[in-house]
């Protein structure tokens, strides 16, 4: 079983920048997809950023040109750059892998967009 821990999420004010991170326990190839999806109050989780080898990142249309998805694979971890947030960004993180078919999913991060 994959595991996957989320840190470095918090408040910011609009217009800020934060970064996520995100620790696999266990080797997940770059071919892999691993990502971000996240998860708002009376919403369902969506995809905020996915990345995999071979492919350019598919990001949510809500986040294109404001977050970048960055994999470091030697560490078998996954990152989320968040630039000019927005109040709408508030969610529950969570990162995301797909291996050998099974979905992997982080406990969630909360990030809060306020001023």
């Amino acid at each position: 079983q994959v595991k996957l821990v989320e840190s470095g999420g918090g408040l910011v004010q609009p217009g800020g920048s934060l970064r996520l991170s995100c620790q696999a326990s266990e080797v997940i190839f770059a071919s892999n997809p691993m990502g971000w999806y996240r998860q708002a109050p009376g919403k369902q989780r969506e995809l905020v950023a996915v990345r995999r080898s071979g492919r350019d990142p598919n990001y949510a249309d809500s986040v294109t040109g404001r977050f970048t998805v960055f994999r470091d694979n030697a560490r078998n971890s996954v990152h989320l750059e968040m630039n000019n947030l927005k109040p709408e960004d508030t969610a529950v993180y969570y990162c995301y892998a797909r291996v050998e078919g099974q979905t992997y999913w982080g406990q969630g991060t909360q990030v809060t967009v306020s001023s």
